[in-house]
């Protein structure tokens, strides 16, 4: 099944240009939320752990599924696991958890486009012809959930979020505010972390 699920104009600002990746990872998230029934995130009660890594450009997948979740890195709901694969496990307390990862023979026929030609030359995505990069956006929304995405269940997937705290003081070496769970001890004073120098 094709679904609606083509990201909204502002999703493509917030990104800052129009490529294949960021439309793969907002359906991925819309799709996520659909199989475990939750809606877009307004607080801090569901999780998206990416697979991506760095140093491949890829990780615009990243952008679209928080412009589609509400998982933000700000809300501190989106880790990053560094695995260097195109997925992500999806997450509420009381719903369960999803992965989504990206099918082989989708990503080799996505490969064949003119707009990865540019981008191995090293060009960047707002510097492609707008023919090209409509060319792979129009392929991709047109391509049906089951040749886009793998999707597993994850019964037994668990995560303790990290409980929030507004406990600071101040360094006693540059006198910013640092966070008690990253205060440091130096001659027996209280430092952030740069300061510690370990």
């Amino acid at each position: 099944m094709t679904t609606p699920y083509i990201p909204p104009e502002w999703a493509f600002e917030f990104h800052g240009h129009r490529c294949p990746f960021m439309p793969l990872g907002y359906r991925m998230g819309r799709l996520a939320m659909d199989r475990l029934g939750v809606e877009r995130e307004k607080d801090h009660g569901f999780f998206v752990f990416t697979e991506l890594g760095e140093g491949h450009p890829q990780s615009c997948l990243m952008d679209g599924i928080q412009a589609a979740t509400g998982a933000t890195y700000g809300k501190v709901l989106m880790s990053k696991l560094f695995y260097g694969k195109l997925a992500a496990t999806f997450y509420h307390p009381k719903k369960g958890a999803i992965r989504f990862s990206l099918q082989p023979d989708f990503i080799d026929a996505m490969g064949k486009f003119e707009f990865f030609a540019y981008r191995k030359k090293g060009m960047e995505p707002s510097e492609i012809p707008e023919a090209v990069r409509d060319e792979i956006l129009k392929w991709v929304y047109e391509q049906s959930d089951d040749t886009l995405f793998k999707m597993e269940l994850k019964p037994d997937f668990k995560y303790t979020p990290v409980k929030g705290s507004f406990n600071k003081m101040k360094c006693t070496a540059c006198g910013e505010y640092v966070f008690e769970r990253y205060v440091r001890t130096k001659d027996g004073q209280p430092v952030c972390i740069p300061c510690s120098t370990y």
